[in-house]
């Protein structure tokens, strides 16, 4: 992204979903692409669990290249905007891994997406991308993920998991996972739902003397977990999980 690049329009398959009335107020501050180099075989991460905000806009922009055998853990939470995007473009090198979770909390008329675009680049390699949404009033949360596995990339192992829960029928969750390879021996997987909390382990959590609130909470703070499960680090996934919490909280 660059201010000196044109406003995006709903053409570009990637925003369109975007608030671009929003993004136009603050798209000339904008600056390019943060790019991340993680070297041949070492190990690096990132969270992000605040987003700052210009005029009510929060953008996230990464440019990540993964070296061979080198492996790179993104963490992420999307909420506190009016239009937040967290946009993430990672090329993979040869048994290289990317491991993405993230969350997408919102309310109100909120617009909140993650867009990720993960070249396969080399044989061996391996990514997994896990996005769990709550929304609630008129939010809309989105997430469009692209895979692109090059026609020498063999071996390559590629998911995404991708669920949405909505707290109101009047809130809006996109999902558009995107594949794209020209390799044949490759092993790639994605899977998206949409759903509202369950009725009948709502009822047997009642049953149990749990009151409703607290069983509600109780269940999103597991679906939200499964985007974090993954981290290493447990301080800094105690971190970005008690913001969410908190953000949950309100939603709620």
């Amino acid at each position: 992204m660059s201010a000196l690049l044109p406003l995006p329009t709903k053409r570009d398959e990637s925003w369109r979903y975007a608030d671009l009335k929003a993004l136009e107020a603050v798209w000339p501050k904008l600056d390019g692409p943060e790019k991340i180099a993680v070297a041949a075989g070492e190990s690096a991460s990132r969270q992000i669990s605040v987003l700052s905000i210009i005029d009510g806009v929060g953008i996230v922009d990464l440019d990540v290249t993964i070296g061979d055998g080198a492996n790179f853990a993104l963490h992420v939470l999307a909420s506190a905007a009016d239009y937040g995007r967290i946009q993430v473009k990672v090329t993979l090198g040869k048994g290289a891994h990317f491991e993405l979770g993230g969350a997408i909390l919102g309310s109100g008329t909120q617009t909140l997406e993650i867009v990720t675009e993960t070249i396969h680049a080399e044989p061996n390699a391996t990514s997994n991308q896990v996005v769990r949404s709550v929304l609630a009033d008129k939010a809309t949360g989105s997430f469009l993920g692209k895979i692109n596995v090059a026609r020498d990339a063999q071996k390559t192992d590629a998911a995404q998991s991708v669920k949405a829960m909505l707290l109101d029928r009047t809130a809006t969750a996109n999902a558009k996972p995107e594949l794209e390879i020209f390799a044949d021996d490759v092993k790639c997987a994605h899977g998206a739902t949409v759903g509202e909390l369950d009725k009948q382990a709502l009822f047997y959590m009642a049953s149990r003397g749990l009151p409703p609130e607290l069983a509600q909470k109780l269940m999103l703070q597991a679906f939200i977990a499964d985007a974090f499960v993954s981290m290493d680090d447990d301080v800094a996934r105690e971190v970005i999980e008690s913001k969410a919490l908190e953000v949950l909280e309100n939603l709620t």
